[in-house]
């Protein structure tokens, strides 16, 4: 009698070197797998007498279902033998099978599992469904397939399917057209040339040789071509330069308009492959070789189809430039079947529920490795308790899921130093930001005080804003770091606030409690960001850290103050850790890439003196209350202030700022800053009970402080404050 409860097992019987092997098998009553590896010989001997087993075959089909595909692919498994296992020799290589002489062959559609062996436990609604069509020839409830998360948006019966991802269905058509070109790339960089100003790759399609010379790029690989899109582009322009480019593609479906849940890369970093003084010959083709073989697995998944795209993924790994990213250019071409495996999606799975989670390591995985990943996900995906039921709702999770986390960071691709690394960014339109635009956003700096700042925090590595209160400090540290950047891009900044009980085991390395009650190793802010700078090193990091001289910075550092120098910033210099990295690794050096921003209230006398060693590791620059023609102008027409108004609040400030300059128990460093009667709204109503609102709860209790021995002195700057003078 057969359990209900026992594994149920659907097995592979093609053999790449011999064909389908099913008549031998039913033939000779036995099931056999050829070359099977470690995981799969444990596999074969589990397999216990009595349990039931079936053959199956896998493919790809769009034409004769017997619903409407809109154009998609279906996954298709084909039954070819259903029996009874009778004994296991205990090889791990074969077993005898008591097969149904009378079956016949019999299609299910929508299959989510692709390897040899597949291990089917009852109690899920989907392999419940499987096995009683297997075993029972009972009729598969295709309605309730379409329908369910996995493959609703493909083939469900709403409206709007395809509202959410509409990019996929053109990069599907897209890749299939482009992949005409693997053996013939001349037509398609010649095109790539002719359109270089309308696709805005006027920056990209610049080489340079082995001779020293630089000229057009003479080749490109499949990804690179994707990435022409796939960049930090405003929606609009990256409408444009799809449907440019598809239609010389012959692409019929629309060029998308949204494109949630796709990975993009930095506009100065699009190419797959290095530079052609750097580049080996077939680094190109090798990138179109796995294109290649991922296009004909997602067509047809067979054991030679899975053994062609490792050992093609596997090679193309060795690319230069390539690494993480090789995952992303896959996902751009066939999003149903491939994942991108960029830093969000990375720290997205490894913080799912245990019964979920996958590992991932430090370093690419391999193709073998890779495939096993696919497999996992895709029967994650069809269970109602995964929050995720698709590879683009997964890429589209991963990367709201860091929006709410300040120190996350994007971590994808080891580079050369050509700048030439690609990284995914946003999975929507990049904001570019300059000088122009902090000034924009309300600095009272000047256009060149600006340059100048970012002048010097570009030659020293490391810059300290300090100033009174209110000077926005932490405000300019911030958009500093955008502009150094050139893109309003969160991923790339990590703030920390230093504090008394802020350690190092905290900001650089240590041990810290896991959520399985373990102590663990763990990286701290600043070698997060450490790592992300040598990740990609063409790109800035930046760390802000917000009042520096709060905590013990000396100690804080430990040997990473020594490294903060701009001319230690080599391999030659690194320095052994206090604690090894998960690898046991000690030694670092900090990369050039790098830069660390700092802020400093010089009011607050509870703070320590800056220690020299620290000093003299970073430039100075002094933020000072800035209430002047500028900040009139401001506060008028962006703010609601009337001009009368506004002009009283500059004189009394002016005056209060005078008087602390010259208390000899305060001085200049206890001025008040602009920011405290700068709104940070439109008023729209009456200004100057906002003003009082701000002396009273803000600005008074800032005197008390100052003056905290002279009561008479708070009285007197308060009441001229609030003075109808």
């Amino acid at each position: 009698m057969i359990a209900e409860s026992e594994p149920v097992w659907f097995v592979g019987a093609w053999y790449a070197d011999g064909g389908d092997q099913t008549s031998r098998f039913i033939r000779d009553g036995i099931w056999e797998i050829n070359q099977p590896s470690q995981a799969e010989r444990e596999l074969v001997q589990s397999m216990a007498p009595g349990q039931r087993i079936a053959i199956k075959s896998l493919s790809v089909r769009k034409n004769g279902l017997p619903f409407d595909n809109r154009g998609n692919s279906v996954s298709v498994m084909t039954i070819k033998a259903r029996g009874v296992i009778t004994a296991n020799p205990g090889t791990g290589h074969n077993i005898t099978v008591q097969w149904d002489e009378g079956y016949h062959d019999r299609e299910w559609l929508f299959c989510t599992y692709r390897k040899t062996i597949w291990s089917v436990n009852p109690g899920v609604w989907t392999t419940d469904a499987l096995i009683d069509f297997t075993f029972n020839d009972a009729k598969q409830d295709i309605d309730r397939f379409r329908n369910a998360p996995y493959w609703q948006d493909r083939f469900g019966d709403g409206d709007e399917p395809f509202t959410q991802f509409e990019w996929t269905g053109f990069f599907t058509e897209f890749a299939e057209k482009l992949l005409r070109f693997a053996d013939d790339r001349g037509p398609l960089v010649a095109e790539i040339h002719r359109n270089k100003k309308e696709w805005l790759a006027e920056n990209i399609v610049t080489d340079q040789y082995a001779d020293g010379t630089s000229g057009p790029m003479q080749d490109i690989c499949p990804f690179t071509t994707f990435a022409l899109i796939c960049r930090g582009l405003t929606y609009e322009n990256r409408t444009r330069v799809a449907g440019s480019m598809g239609k010389f593609l012959g692409v019929e479906t629309p060029a998308p308009k949204r494109f949630d849940g796709m990975p993009i890369m930095n506009n100065q970093n699009v190419w797959f492959f290095s530079y052609a003084k750097t580049r080996k010959p077939d680094d190109i083709d090798n990138l179109w070789a796995v294109f290649k073989a991922a296009m004909a697995l997602k067509t047809e998944d067979t054991v030679e189809n899975r053994n062609s795209f490792v050992q093609a993924y596997d090679t193309a790994l060795n690319v230069r430039n390539v690494k993480w990213n090789l995952t992303f250019g896959l996902y751009w071409a066939c999003s149903q079947d491939f994942l991108s495996l960029d830093q969000w999606c990375r720290s997205y799975l490894d913080r799912l529920d245990p019964k979920h989670q996958i590992t991932l390591g430090g370093k690419p995985p391999s193709g073998a490795e890779y495939l096993e990943i696919l497999d996992k996900l895709r029967l994650l995906f069809t269970s109602d308790d995964f929050p995720v039921h698709s590879f683009q709702q997964l890429s589209l999770a991963a990367w709201r899921a860091t929006q709410n986390t300040a120190t996350d960071q994007v971590e994808n691709v080891d580079g050369d130093g050509d700048g030439e690394t690609g990284d995914a960014s946003m999975n929507g339109e990049q904001q570019s930001f300059s000088i122009e635009d902090i000034i924009a956003e309300g600095c009272f700096l000047g256009k060149q005080e600006l340059e100048d700042l970012l002048s010097r925090l570009r030659q020293k590595k490391n810059v300290i804003l300090q100033g009174p209160p209110g000077t926005g400090k932490t405000w300019l540290a911030r958009r500093l770091a955008f502009a150094l950047i050139g893109a309003k891009d969160q991923r790339r900044v990590r703030a920390v606030q230093f504090h008394p009980n802020l350690s190092y085991e905290d900001f650089v390395r240590g041990w810290r409690p896991t959520a399985e009650g373990r102590l663990a190793i763990t990286d701290g802010i600043f070698m997060e960001a450490v790592k992300a700078a040598h990740a990609n090193p063409s790109v800035p990091q930046v760390v802000v850290i917000e009042e520096i001289n709060r905590g013990n910075p000396a100690q804080i550092f430990g040997e990473m103050l020594t490294l903060l120098d701009a001319d230690k910033r080599n391999e030659s210099e690194a320095l052994e850790l206090s604690y090894p990295d998960s690898n046991g690794e000690r030694k670092v050096f900090l990369p050039p890439n790098l830069y660390v921003i700092g802020t400093m209230n010089i009011a607050d006398r509870s703070l320590a003196l800056v220690d020299f060693a620290l000093r003299r590791r970073f430039a100075f620059a002094d933020l000072l209350p800035n209430i002047d023609a500028t900040w009139h102008h401001w506060v008028v027409s962006r703010c609601g202030l009337s001009p009368s108004l506004a002009s009283a609040i500059q004189r009394k400030m002016k005056e209060l700022n005078n008087v602390i300059s010259a208390d000899k128990r305060l001085g200049k460093q206890f001025q008040v800053g602009h920011s405290y009667v700068t709104p940070t709204f439109h008023l729209g109503g009456d200004g100057k009970q906002w003003f009082h609102q701000v002396v009273k709860t803000e600005l008074q209790p800032l005197l008390q402080e100052y003056w905290f021995d002279d009561a008479e002195a708070v009285t007197k700057a308060v009441d001229n404050l609030l003075s109808e003078q």
